[in-house]
């Protein structure tokens, strides 16, 4: 089960994917890590799905990660008498609280908070843009708008605010009763929904208590205000071009998805770009030149992963799905050109020891040849500092602890395996990691590894240690 890339494969879980055989074919053909989209299903279709991840985690011998993705506050507009109308274009609208049925004149948004934080000239999108109106005068609990751009509205279509902060949570009672849920059932990542400030991400974080790592979705004009504070809050981030490009014109998505990667490459943050990017999937066995084109590009970027959503949920072709995207991303990351580019992108390293030894690491193992760097870890972040150096070797993270296993699935370069107990000597690191880099195939008798930790050995956050081994046969192992 060695992947022959880097860069990750987050493929989401569906009605055509929930059973064992069609999620194990999932997993061998290249997804490392699942998403439960709990906008949709019960408790009991996301129980039995996780179940069913384990269950195949289990027979693979393979950790795999689990994403719940909360659906995040929903702002949408009431009912029609007659369950649609036509908004013309240059026509005026109205926007209040009135719970009556909506006419060709009014519809109701019962949403409070938009009233307060709108403002004359302010823009609203309606229907995943596909209809705009302008805010042309404000009353008490009342918008009246001049529809900019018009076409048929229905029932309870979405609303979106680009230019305002909107005075909202970015966790519904919905979703705080869906993170109880998940983290009682033992998810592995919480992808964070309608984020617009760091606030938003401490809230989360109080709430989760480092049960689970944190994906920031950065889909508001204002987090890409906050960005740097945002990555800093976040253990990883998510460009939700979806939202995002109905809340900015699309011509700039890719400019923003470009400045995210590298910000978060920076930081030394997990990147994982999501949305529409083997769309024309979910019906056809194969993609289309601009999606394989979209794909290439965000490995290109330097993305940690990329994700799969109605292609892998609900499409015809899931597992196709993800075996051409682990073939587009091998085919890149085969390619001199990303070569290049992923040697000149290598960063700084930071004023720390930690930094420092994986700085080394990366360079001690271009210089000798080494066949991998083995990072031993009890927290995530010696593999994550080694990996935010992007080394031409692939990172073996062996950890006693299955849940930091699971979390890695998706950083980029890093092969995560359980080992047995935590180590407690230099002698004891060597001998496992040359066991383990010849049992999982990444090296031969005769070839050497670099070796990073941290001593004290179990203690988080104490990376400062390096050792080059020799995978020895007949003698056994030996380091320098």
């Amino acid at each position: 089960m060695r992947r022959n890339r880097c860069a990750k494969i987050l493929a989401t879980l569906g009605p055509a994917t929930s059973t064992e055989g069609t999620l194990e074919a999932l997993i061998r053909a290249g997804a490392d890590i699942v998403r439960l989209n709990f906008s949709h299903g019960s408790f009991e279709d996301h129980r039995r799905r996780y179940d069913l991840v384990r269950s195949v985690e289990r027979k693979l011998n393979r950790p795999i990660g689990v994403l719940m993705d909360l659906q995040g506050p929903k702002l949408r507009v009431g009912s029609f008498v007659g369950g649609k109308i036509k908004l013309e274009t240059g026509n005026h609208f109205q926007l209040d609280m009135d719970p009556e049925l909506g006419t060709l004149e009014r519809v109701r948004l019962p949403h409070p908070e938009i009233f307060r934080a709108v403002s004359v000239g302010t823009d609203l999108l309606l229907d995943d843009g596909r209809l705009r109106l302008r805010v042309e005068s404000i009353a008490e609990n009342v918008l009246i708008t001049r529809v900019i751009v018009g076409g048929v509205l229905s029932d309870k279509k979405g609303l979106n605010v680009p230019n305002a902060v909107l005075p909202i949570s970015a966790l519904t009672e919905k979703d705080r009763r869906d993170l109880v849920f998940g983290l009682d059932l033992g998810v592995d990542w919480v992808a964070l929904s309608f984020v617009q400030r760091p606030e938003d991400v401490e809230e989360a974080r109080t709430l989760i208590g480092g049960r689970a790592g944190i994906i920031s979705k950065l889909e508001k004009p204002s987090a890409i205000e906050h960005l740097n504070e945002i990555i800093d809050l976040s253990d990883a981030i998510m460009v939700a071009r979806g939202d995002l490009g109905v809340e900015v014109p699309p011509e700039r998505v890719p400019i923003l998805q470009k400045r995210v990667l590298q910000a978060c490459q920076q930081a030394g943050k997990p990147v994982v770009v999501a949305t529409q990017m083997l769309e024309s999937m979910v019906q056809a066995p194969t993609p289309t030149r601009a999606e394989a084109s979209d794909v290439a590009t965000a490995i290109y970027d330097g993305a940690d992963a990329v994700m799969l959503s109605a292609e892998t949920a609900v499409g015809q072709f899931p597992v196709e799905a993800v075996a051409i995207m682990d073939k587009i991303i091998q085919q890149v990351e085969n390619d001199d050109y990303y070569q290049r580019l992923r040697d000149n992108r290598r960063e700084t390293p930071e004023g720390t020891a930690a930094d420092a030894i994986a700085a080394a690491a990366s360079q001690v193992a271009q210089t000798i040849g080494a066949a991998v760097i083995v990072a031993y870890t009890s927290s995530g972040s010696t593999p994550l500092r080694v990996a935010r150096q992007r080394p031409s070797v692939p990172i073996l993270c062996l950890t006693a602890r299955q849940r930091i296993a699971r979390r890695m699935a998706i950083v980029w370069g890093i092969h995560s395996t359980v080992v047995g107990r935590d180590i407690s000597s230099f002698s004891e690191m060597v001998e496992m990691a040359t066991d383990r880099v010849l049992t999982e195939g990444f090296a031969d008798i005769g070839e050497r590894i670099v070796v990073t930790a941290g001593v004290p050995f179990g203690t988080s956050g104490t990376t400062n240690t390096l050792r080059i081994a020799w995978v020895e046969g007949k003698d056994g192992p030996w380091a320098e």
